[in-house]
């Protein structure tokens, strides 16, 4: 099975680029999809919330009076949880979210996805997609002339003029070649693909 690509821009003219098939004519697999993109997102979450449990809270362990014959409640200790400032019953601890995501896994996911992009007609691919100053409606323009309005930009790493450029733009991101993930590619619902940031794809899922 051939898998090709054609340049968008470039008119009748437009160069057609040969895509391999192991990474773009991979199955559809919806739940290996689901488990990768969930790890993802879970690897992100920071589990940096911390409470203090009463053995943490600062003040004295003594009993604060006898057990007996003050016509009071009895009680043990200054840090007791039902006390004010005291410490807290079940005290949260910070920790980590990460599921494990083996690289075969990874791999076959993003495979997925991506030709599951091609199928649908969500990649365009260009020769180049540079602007020549941060302005947005440069940026805007180059979108416009591919029919896009949202989109993610993939390119051989990032150029500061275009992360200026789009970083004000409703659901327009641009991402490093290396740096490409699948809770991106799912959210965005365009892919603007730059010719040598397919090599650097094909060579990484190849």
């Amino acid at each position: 099975m051939e898998l090709n690509l054609k340049i968008a821009g470039q008119g009748d003219k437009a160069k057609i680029i040969n895509l391999p098939e192991k990474v773009f004519g991979s199955e559809f697999k919806e739940d290996l999809i689901h488990q990768v993109v969930v790890a993802y997102l879970a690897g992100a979450r920071a589990g940096t919330r911390g409470q203090k449990s009463r053995s943490e809270v600062s003040g004295s362990g003594r009993k604060p009076w006898k057990q007996k014959g003050t016509g009071q409640a009895r009680s043990g200790a200054f840090r007791s949880p039902i006390w004010r400032k005291g410490g807290v019953t079940f005290a949260a601890k910070p920790q980590s979210y990460t599921q494990k995501v083996n690289k075969k896994m990874y791999k076959g996911a993003m495979r997925s996805i991506l030709s599951e992009l091609l199928r649908k007609g969500r990649i365009t691919l260009v020769e180049d997609f540079a602007v020549t100053s941060n302005k947005t409606q440069e940026a805007v323009k180059k979108l416009k002339d591919l029919g896009l309005k949202e989109a993610l930009i993939i390119s051989q790493g990032i150029d500061n003029n275009l992360y200026l450029a789009t970083r004000n733009l409703y659901r327009v991101g641009v991402c490093d070649a290396k740096a490409i993930d699948p809770e991106s590619l799912v959210r965005f619902p365009a892919i603007v693909l730059t010719v040598p940031a397919l090599k650097q794809i094909e060579e990484m899922l190849g």
